[in-house]
């Protein structure tokens, strides 16, 4: 049950089955954030689920979190859609994207120190401080 939903359903374990490696695996977690952010349009009840998936997360990931394995995306799948909240149309699309690029540079203030912290604490938090620089940067382009 833990490696179902720290994998988002599966969906970190496909890189690995396709071309025996990890690489990319993040951003499948971060696909399945997409039609959640478009199903539910309620931004209070969006932001709700959002803690739901973080605390199922956490809990998900403690018992593989030594190294952050590249299969457990439910932090991915969290940060993205932390990163569409409220959005719709470009500004959707440029969220998850600038949290995408934030969680893989590592290059934003505090995406690299919240990816430091011990156990699945730090597995979750880099991508939800990435979470926030999209839903920042989705905001910015839906007021100007």
């Amino acid at each position: 049950m833990q490696k179902a939903i720290a994998s988002s359903l599966g969906l970190g374990l496909i890189p690995g089955r396709l071309w025996n490696s990890d690489a990319g695996a993040g951003t499948f977690g971060a696909a399945l954030a997409v039609p959640l952010a478009i199903l539910v349009t309620n931004p209070v009840l969006e932001a709700a689920l959002v803690g739901v998936v973080v605390l199922l997360g956490l809990w998900a990931a403690r018992p593989f979190a030594r190294g952050d394995p590249g299969w457990i995306v439910i932090d991915e799948t969290a940060g993205a859609w932390l990163a569409m909240i409220g959005l719709g149309g470009w500004p959707l699309a440029i969220g998850w994207l600038v949290a995408r690029l934030a969680d893989i540079t590592k290059f934003p203030p505090g995406v690299g120190a919240a990816e430091r912290l011990p156990g699945s604490r730090g597995v979750m938090a880099d991508d939800l401080v990435a979470g926030l620089y999209g839903l920042a940067a989705g905001w910015f382009v839906t007021v100007f």
